[in-house]
């Protein structure tokens, strides 16, 4: 949806109707949306870290009311709101632990303080759990009656969803399926939570760039090394692109990343036995279609091969479509959910 997002206009929407607030490090991103998860209005404020999170919570509240204005409601219309926030979390505390990228933020009770500012009830859970939230009940996954969703970007985020129970844990912890195992050698690499053999050190952005540069440094000739010595810096973007234009190395990267992936998800659905497993983010090789398709069957083949052979024929493994709006769609998704098991 993001990049082609449709509106709806007031006349159509189905009341009641839902805020989704998307918290990152960059921005915060704020929809409205009816009873059936059609936006009405869409806006993105910065975040400003830096100016702590006090500020932050005041301009959220102000966005959801500037959110709700733009769609023709007025406050009382709204039933409630919810928060997706990064990082590992005390949810029923309402706050963020230790979370790397908002330092300062740690312990201060972020749902509580968007729901003075806004005026309203918040919802409150991980971005993950709420972008698997937007893809199970408007995206890829309304057809599924449960779900896995796999973020690769920075690191490997994840939400499960089984009918309407979004997974979480009793810690907070339920859905860090980036450290699932998925090499227990020795001299496994290293992810940036200080484990090692996790499967963000694998098949996160940052896992395939340690795992290229390593490639290079070793020798191996690549049209990579091009681009790096005229300045350029080495990206998923980049070995995506060298991996369509032929370059082995790059190729080789990709194909792997998919390898690691089909491993850790044949954990995750002896585990959870979902209908499908969803593979969204910023990083699924999808800069041009042929690459794209490669890497998803790879993911697949590499699915099938290690399971059960009803699983391998019945699961569908397939990539998430919401983009970057399933984060705020997922937050008013479970804030509609809190509402209706509050009647």
């Amino acid at each position: 949806m993001s990049g082609n997002r449709q509106f709806i206009s007031l006349r159509q929407a189905k009341a009641p109707f839902f805020v989704g607030i998307d918290l990152g490090g960059q921005s915060v991103k704020v929809g409205v949306v009816d009873d059936d998860g059609r936006p009405l209005s869409w806006l993105s404020v910065p975040t400003n870290v830096e100016k702590g999170p006090e500020n932050a919570a005041k301009q959220i509240g102000a966005a959801v009311h500037k959110g709700i204005r733009d769609a023709g409601l007025k406050p009382s219309a709204v039933a409630r709101v919810g928060l997706g926030s990064p990082g590992t979390l005390d949810l029923r505390a309402g706050k963020m632990i230790n979370p790397t990228n908002f330092p300062g933020w740690g312990g201060f009770p972020i749902r509580d303080r968007v729901s003075l500012h806004c005026g309203m009830p918040v919802a409150f859970a991980n971005d993950a759990s709420a972008a698997a939230y937007g893809e199970f009940w408007v995206g890829s996954g309304r057809t599924f009656h449960s779900m896995i969703l796999l973020t690769l970007g920075t690191g490997v985020g994840c939400g499960v969803i089984i009918g309407d129970l979004i997974i979480e844990g009793e810690n907070g912890f339920g859905t860090e399926c980036g450290h699932i195992i998925v090499d227990c050698c020795e001299n496994a690499r290293a992810c940036s939570c200080g484990q090692t053999g996790h499967l963000e050190s694998y098949a996160s952005a940052v896992g395939v760039v340690k795992r290229t540069q390593d490639a290079i440094r070793s020798g191996r000739a690549t049209s990579l090394a091009e681009r790096l010595e005229k300045g350029e810096d080495l990206s998923p973007l980049m070995i995506a692109e060298e991996a369509q234009d032929g370059d082995e190395l790059s190729l080789e990267i990709v194909m792997e990343t998919a390898k690691y992936l089909g491993v850790g998800i044949v954990s995750l659905v002896h585990t959870i036995d979902p209908s499908g497993v969803l593979l969204g983010g910023s990083m699924t090789f999808g800069v041009s279609e042929d690459l794209g398709r490669r890497f998803l069957e790879q993911v697949r083949a590499e699915f099938r091969k290690r399971t059960f052979p009803l699983l391998a024929e019945r699961t569908v493994i397939e990539l998430a479509s919401l983009g970057n709006d399933a984060g705020y769609l997922g937050a008013a998704g479970m804030a509609r959910l809190e509402n209706l098991k509050t009647k």
